[in-house]
C-alpha cells in the first residue's frame, strides 16, 4: 500500500536527521577544540603537579656508563639513594598507620569527637540524650579490631534506640553504622551477611514506621545505603580471599620454579660432566692405545729381547687392552643418556689451535686478540683440552651476550699452573641483559667451572668494575708434559 504522505515530507525526515547530526558534530568539535586548548594551557601546571605527587624519573648519571655502553657502578662510589615520590610516601605512611595497633583507638576517638561537634548543628546540647546515643554509637568502634561483634552490637543498637526515641540522625553516627555493617560483611560468612542484610532492612523499615527520625531521607536512599555497605564489605572479603589464594599460588609456583631450576642446574652439571668424561676418554684412550701398540710391536722390532722381557711386554699390552675395554664400557654408560650429544670423532683440540678459534670468532663479527705470556711449553693433553674449551665457551658467551664487544684472550704459562683469562669490554646492549648475564650464561659457566674443578684448579667469572665481563681459570700443570 503506497504511503499517503507527500514525497517532500518523506524526504524531509532523513534530511532533518542528518542536519541535526551535523549540528551535534559541529558543536562537539568546537567543545573538543576548547577543551584541548585549555588542556594545553594547563599542561605545564598539571605536569608540575603530577611530578610533585608521583615523582620525576631522572636519567642515569653518564659518569656511571662503561666505555662499551654497559651500566656499572664506579669503584668506591656510593650507591644513589632512591627518591620516593610524595604520594607514595603518604600512601606508605597511611598503610603503616593502618597496620598499627593504635589505628582503631585513634579513628574511633576522632569519630566520637566529630559526633559531639555535630550535635550543636542540630540545636542540641552535647550533654544530652542525643550526645549519649552519639557516644554509644561511635566509641565502641575504638575496639573494633579486638572485639568486632560486641562493638557492632553496641553501635547498631545505640543508633536504632536513638532513632526510635525520636532523636535526629547525625552524619557521623550514620557513617559509624554503615562502616560497622561493612566490617561485619567483610568478616562474616556470606550466609550470615544475608541474614544481617535482611535484619538491617527490617530495622530501617521499623524506624520509618515508628518514628519520624528519618522523614527527611527518602526510604529508597536508606535501603540503598544499607545494601551498598553490606555489598562492599562482601566484595572486600571476596577480594581478600582471592588475594590470599593468589599469594599462596605464587608461593607454590615460586617453590616449584626454585626446585625446577635446581633440577635443571643439576642436569646441566651431569650433562657437562658426561661430555667432559667423553673428551677425557678420547684423550686417555689414545695414550693407552699407543702404549698397547708399542708393547705389542716391541718383540718384533727388538730381536734381542729375552723371553722374560717379551712376556713383560705382552702383559703390558694385555693390561692396556683391558683398560681400553673398561673405559669403553664406562663410556657406553655415559652415552646411554637419551639426550646425550653425539661424541666427537675428530681429534681433540689443543692450544696450538687457538689461533684458528680466534679467527673463527672474528669471522662471526667479533673482535678478539690473543696474548701469550711466559715460556710456552708442552703440557698434558687434558690441560690443553680444558684450556681450549674454556676459551671456546667464553668466546661463545661473548658473542651471545655482548655482541660487537672487543675480547682479549690471555694465556700465562706460570711455574706450576696455566692461567687463562678471557675479558670483554661490554657491548651496547640493554642494561638489563648485561646485568643478568651471569644467570643467563649458567650452563656455559657450569661447564667451565667443572673443567677447572676436575683438574684441581680454580675458576671465577663475573662483571668487571670498569665494564664488561671476565672469565678466569687457573689449571695446575705440575710436571705435566705433552703426551
Amino acid at each position: 500500500m503506497a504511503s499517503d504522505k507527500p514525497e517532500f515530507l518523506q524526504e524531509a525526515g532523513p534530511a532533518a536527521w542528518r542536519l541535526a547530526a551535523q549540528v551535534v558534530t559541529a558543536v562537539g568539535q568546537v567543545l573538543l577544540w576548547i577543551l584541548t586548548g585549555i588542556g594545553r594551557l594547563l599542561k605545564p601546571l598539571t605536569g608540575r603537579l603530577v611530578a610533585s605527587l608521583y615523582g620525576r624519573s631522572t636519567p642515569p648519571d653518564p659518569s656511571h656508563r662503561a666505555p662499551g655502553g654497559t651500566m656499572y657502578a664506579r669503584p668506591g662510589a656510593a650507591a644513589p639513594t632512591p627518591h620516593t615520590p610524595p604520594l607514595l610516601r603518604w600512601l606508605h605512611a597511611w598503610r603503616r598507620f593502618g597496620r598499627s595497633w593504635w589505628y582503631g583507638p585513634v579513628t574511633g576517638a576522632v569519630l566520637a569527637l566529630a559526633a559531639l561537634f555535630e550535635i550543636p548543628l542540630h540545636h542540641r546540647q552535647a550533654v544530652s540524650l542525643l550526645g549519649g546515643f552519639a557516644l554509644a554509637s561511635t566509641v565502641p568502634l575504638m575496639f573494633r579490631r579486638e572485639s568486632l561483634r560486641p562493638a557492632a552490637a553496641i553501635t547498631l543498637g545505640a543508633l536504632a534506640a536513638s532513632l526510635l526515641s525520636g532523636q535526629p540522625l547525625l552524619a557521623t553516627t550514620a557513617f559509624a553504622a554503615l562502616y560497622t555493617l561493612f566490617l561485619l560483611a567483610q568478616q562474616l560468612p556470606r550466609q550470615s551477611t544475608g541474614v544481617l542484610g535482611v535484619g538491617s532492612v527490617v530495622a530501617v523499615g521499623v524506624v520509618y514506621v515508628a518514628s519520624g527520625s528519618l522523614d527527611g531521607i527518602p526510604w529508597p536512599a536508606s535501603l540503598v545505603a544499607v545494601v551498598a555497605a553490606l555489598g562492599l564489605g562482601d566484595a572486600r572479603r571476596t577480594v581478600e580471599t582471592a588475594e590470599a589464594s593468589m599469594d599462596e599460588e605464587r608461593e607454590r609456583n615460586s617453590e616449584t620454579l626454585t626446585r625446577l631450576n635446581a633440577v635443571q642446574r643439576e642436569q646441566a652439571v651431569l650433562r657437562e660432566r658426561a661430555r667432559i668424561a667423553r673428551e677425557l676418554h678420547d684423550v686417555v684412550a689414545h695414550s693407552v692405545s699407543m702404549i698397547a701398540v708399542q708393547a705389542e710391536t716391541a718383540p718384533y722390532t727388538m730381536q734381542t729381547l729375552s723371553p722374560e722381557a717379551k712376556n713383560g711386554f705382552a702383559e703390558i699390552a694385555g693390561a692396556a687392552r683391558e683398560a681400553l675395554e673398561e673405559m669403553r664400557r664406562l663410556l657406553s654408560v655415559l652415552r646411554a643418556e637419551p639426550n646425550a650429544e653425539p661424541a666427537e670423532v675428530t681429534p681433540q683440540p689443543r692450544l696450538d689451535r687457538l689461533n684458528e678459534l680466534i679467527d673463527s670468532h672474528r669471522g662471526a663479527g667479533g673482535e678478539a686478540q690473543l696474548r701469550v705470556n711466559g715460556a710456552v711449553r708442552p703440557l698434558s693433553t687434558t690441560i690443553e683440552l680444558s684450556a681450549y674449551r674454556i676459551v671456546q665457551e667464553a668466546l661463545t658467551n661473548a658473542r651471545r651476550h655482548a655482541p660487537g664487544s672487543r675480547v682479549r684472550v690471555e694465556l700465562d704459562y706460570l711455574g706450576d699452573r696455566l692461567a687463562v683469562r678471557v675479558t670483554d669490554d661490554g657491548s651496547p646492549v640493554p642494561v638489563t641483559r648485561v646485568e643478568n648475564r651471569t644467570k643467563a650464561m649458567g650452563h656455559g659457566l657450569v661447564g667451565m667451572r667443572e673443567r677447572a674443578t676436575l683438574l684441581g684448579g680454580r675458576f671465577a667469572a663475573g662483571p668487571r668494575a670498569e665494564g664488561g665481563f671476565a672469565v678466569q681459570a687457573e689449571l695446575p700443570v705440575g710436571q705435566n708434559r705433552r703426551s
